[in-house]
């Protein structure tokens, strides 16, 4: 059971769109009340193995913003695709999604880990139909070639095997709740402990929500072979990327040399954390987000 000492309020409208057949989840979180008019909608990209849940504390840190987060293709409710989940299919999504939603160029998209893969991929290819870009904890080195690379080569084996067993033992290993909470305490940076269970607790109730084994292994082949510097000098709208000091898989210099490939990109560095800025330092996140969206410098 998620631990009730860390709470999100915010209320969202369900709705589902129908995707190449499969029907899509989507939560539609409207502005607070008396929230300045004129405040640019957010569309949110989840990462590899979550769904929309892992996004809710910077929802909860972003009230004057109407915020709508789907779960992606084969993750969370969101029905799986009949073709392969990769990069291209998930940035597909996003521009089905835009028009379904009726979401103007005003749109700010966002996207976390392999959702920032998904974000940029869309908006390098349709850089007029956002007002801007963020990224958190952006992907910019590739898995197999960073200093991560060991960790990375045994997930893709424990993934491959999770694949091939008898369905009934994959899942049983995929989903095992002792390598969920190791690779939760792996990315938790945190000391403080009500945080950290809040964190095993998220992952052990929405780590596993995937729709069949064959979507999590092509998920995750496409989120150690794509990175956002595969687009970067294509991104023409402005972008901030939220990067993290100990972050595991994206250093300080790869984020850096990331900024350095985007025509207008704003770095920022978070002291202290690692992959879970969105767990961890939400509001952090959502005031830079804030000042960013109104030009102010940090």
């Amino acid at each position: 059971m998620v631990p009730t000492a860390i709470t999100v309020t915010r209320q969202a409208t369900e709705a589902t769109h129908s995707y190449l057949g499969a029907t899509q989840r989507y939560w539609d979180f409207s502005p607070a009340p008396g929230a300045p008019a004129n405040v640019p909608t957010l569309f949110m990209v989840h990462g590899f193995r979550g769904d929309h849940h892992g996004l809710l504390r910077i929802v909860e840190a972003l009230p004057s913003h109407r915020i709508v987060v789907p779960d992606l293709p084969g993750f969370g409710q969101s029905e799986a695709l009949d073709g392969v989940h990769d990069v291209d299919a998930y940035a597909d999504f996003v521009g089905f999604s835009f028009t379904a939603l009726a979401l103007g160029p005003a749109t700010v998209l966002l996207g976390h880990s392999f959702g920032s893969i998904v974000a940029a991929r869309w908006a390098a290819a349709h850089p007029s139909a956002i007002a801007a870009l963020v990224l958190i904890n952006p992907i910019c080195e590739p898995a197999l070639e960073g200093a991560n690379r060991l960790a990375s080569k045994l997930a893709a084996v424990y993934y491959r095997v999770g694949a091939a067993l008898p369905e009934k033992l994959g899942l049983a290993v995929l989903g095992n709740p002792g390598i969920v909470l190791g690779m939760s305490s792996m990315m938790a940076k945190t000391k403080d402990r009500a945080l950290r269970r809040y964190i095993h607790g998220q992952h052990l109730s929405y780590f596993s929500t995937y729709a069949s084994r064959r979507v999590l292994l092509e998920a995750f082949q496409a989120s150690i072979t794509g990175t956002v510097r595969d687009v970067a000098t294509r991104l023409a709208m402005p972008v901030l990327l939220i990067a993290a000091e100990k972050d595991d898989l994206g250093s300080v210099a790869g984020q850096r040399d990331l900024a350095g490939l985007i025509a207008d990109a704003r770095l920022e560095i978070i002291p202290e954390v690692g992959h879970l800025v969105h767990y961890e330092t939400p509001d952090e996140a959502a005031r830079l987000i804030e000042n960013f969206l109104a030009g102010r410098p940090e």
